[in-house]
């Protein structure tokens, strides 16, 4: 077990922090009593888990800044001099990829790109966890899982465009911040690629979680689009703990984990689509689908699945929460926001899971 108290004091920039995941890691890496540096863009929403439970409000710094946008970041980076770099923030999105790729690949390579610089030019930067995504692999739709040896790709332009920032990552490590010249640099950089993650907070477009709940409190059937894709599911806090387990591990031997890492849930939760939402049907009590599924549609990937093993045999990580446990710690969160302290439901949650 990783202790999480290294995380006390220490000064953590954060990019994507008022998103549905990073909220999420804001709220934990706070717990844990690290001076949080938030850079990101607005919420999207209200209702949004960043607004909901008010940790822009308790982090140590919460910025609004695009990641194009160099000198914001040259700005941050030196006001704050952060020891560690979470870098979360992206265009997350399969189908707006489509719609605005130019921007899709401006944010998600360039974006990443300038974060890395930063850091390479920063002397307080020691650790950058690039969280990148499971879609970063040249997916052939394969049943066993991608191990992070294999081949980076993707048809669309979002999984495209991760591909290409796991391939910058690479170069960067090996150029400016190779493990063999640590004495000389200092720098220890790192990717991890997470499977679909659900959990409450998230209102996202065309993310079966946030579908299902708007169709529930709006009493409407929900629409499935995809209903035979299968996809590893995992609660948000899993991947975290997995970023938050990394970091800890690259903490305390720089150049032994500087490499790319899968974070994905157990082969029992590598399900449909249709069978998840039948289950928050069943956690919700109420609710009924619909198949929409159009033969023309733009493409996105019928099968994707993550081989874990490199994660539990070298970091100790393995995820805590089966696929039922999972669905039913998200749906109470949607559940209870209306009526709860969201900081607190957030906690709780937290709590149960690290348990």
């Amino acid at each position: 077990m990783v202790d999480f108290n290294v995380y006390k004091g220490k000064r953590v920039l954060l990019t994507g922090h008022t998103g549905f995941k990073g909220s999420w890691m804001a709220i934990w890496l706070h717990s844990l009593g690290a001076e949080v540096i938030g850079y990101a863009l607005d919420p999207h929403s209200s209702k949004d888990n960043f607004v909901l439970s008010g940790i822009g409000d308790k982090i140590h710094a919460d910025i609004r800044g695009d990641l194009r946008d160099r000198d914001k970041l040259h700005e941050t980076f030196t006001k704050y001099r952060p020891e560690i770099v979470f870098h979360l923030a992206a265009q997350p999105l399969v189908r707006l990829s489509y719609e605005c790729p130019v921007e899709t690949y401006e944010v998600n390579v360039m974006g990443s790109i300038h974060i890395m610089e930063e850091v390479r030019q920063c002397s307080a930067t020691k650790v950058v966890v690039m969280i990148t995504t499971d879609k970063c692999y040249e997916n052939r739709e394969q049943w066993w899982g991608y191990r992070e040896t294999e081949a980076m790709g993707g048809y669309d332009p979002y999984s495209s465009s991760k591909g290409a920032v796991e391939i910058a990552i690479s170069s960067w490590r090996r150029s400016f911040m190779n493990p063999t010249l640590y004495e000389k640099h200092g720098k220890s950089i790192a990717s991890a690629r997470a499977g679909n993650v659900v959990g409450g907070g998230d209102w996202a477009l065309d993310r079966i979680i946030p579908d299902c709940i708007r169709a529930l409190e709006t009493n409407k059937a929900i629409e499935i689009r995809s209903p035979k894709s299968v996809r590893p599911w995992q609660h948000v806090l899993e991947p975290i703990n997995g970023y938050l387990t990394l970091c800890a591990k690259m903490l305390e031997n720089p150049t032994k984990y500087a490499e790319g890492w899968n974070f994905g849930p157990t082969m029992d939760a590598i399900v449909p689509v249709w069978d998840i939402a039948q289950m928050v049907i069943e956690s919700y009590e109420k609710g009924e689908l619909k198949d929409i599924s159009n033969p023309h549609a733009l493409h996105e990937a019928k099968l994707l699945a993550l081989d874990i093993s490199k994660a539990r045999f070298e970091l100790g990580w393995k995820p805590r929460w089966d696929i039922s446990t999972t669905i039913s710690k998200t749906v109470e969160w949607y559940k209870n926001y209306p009526k709860e302290n969201v900081y607190q439901l957030c906690l709780k949650q937290i709590a149960e899971y690290s348990q």
